[in-house]
């Protein structure tokens, strides 16, 4: 495995901060893979998990959405308002990524993939109703009210947590919406899971005040693998039959 620093460049002339990281074996399929962070930001987390994902044999983009010019609270506050609006600078940044995974001469690349978590979940289905990406993997993220709002769409494979005060019953919207547009999917909520449980923060918060919140935010092992394994399958079913 690789993993090392690059810089996406944008509209505008700013450069965004990224990690690229590449597998030792990568897949068959020429599919790589954008992972975007939580609402906590780039952090050691989104680079774990973009190690599972390359240990697995895909290459792997990690996006700093909050590297915009200006202060780092304004570039917050933009990106969390494109979040809400589904409007902003973020899907252009996003944009970026997709055109840089396939530009760049190191892997082979011809299929792009989406996973997202918490805001980087909303953010996955939206910019994944709007690009031309072959599947996206949302989890725990906001989902929007209307099923139009999500057409146009690639095959969605997500999870969410139903002791998630918040978002636990966006799963299973998310799945009704997909059955509405006819579109491929495996959602999953699970029942023992809160918010944010394929994220592994090694904080006070997250570790001991996280069944005192809404979101009941916590890592929860036993539904992450299970999340990561219908991931994985999800990800070879769509992207073999793409490439073939």
């Amino acid at each position: 495995m690789k993993n090392e620093p690059v810089e996406i460049s944008l509209p505008g002339g700013h450069t965004m901060r990224a990690r690229w990281i590449r597998p030792a074996t990568p897949n068959p399929h020429g599919a790589g893979i954008i992972a975007i962070h939580d609402i906590f930001g780039f952090t050691d987390d989104i680079e774990r998990i973009g190690k599972r994902l390359a240990d697995n044999g895909y290459p792997v983009l990690v996006p700093d959405l909050y590297d915009l010019p200006g202060s780092k609270p304004l570039c917050v506050v933009k990106t969390l308002r494109a979040h809400e609006t589904g409007k902003g600078f973020a899907f252009e940044q996003l944009e970026a990524c997709r055109e840089w995974l396939l530009a760049q001469q190191e892997e082979k690349v011809s299929q792009v993939g989406v996973m997202g978590f918490c805001m980087g979940g909303r953010f996955a289905l939206l910019y994944a109703s709007r690009a031309p990406v072959q599947v996206v993997a949302p989890f725990y993220g906001g989902v929007p009210g209307k099923a139009s709002d999500l057409s146009g769409i690639c095959p969605v494979v997500g999870g969410w947590g139903r002791k998630d005060m918040v978002f636990g019953n966006h799963g299973d919207r998310l799945a009704g919406h997909l059955q509405e547009l006819g579109v491929e999917f495996d959602v999953k909520t699970y029942p023992d899971a809160g918010h944010s449980y394929m994220n592994n923060h090694q904080t006070f918060v997250f570790k001991r005040l996280a069944d005192y919140s809404p979101l009941r935010s916590k890592y929860h092992e036993p539904s992450a693998e299970d999340s990561w394994h219908r991931v994985f399958n999800f990800f070879e079913r769509v992207f073999a039959r793409q490439a073939a």
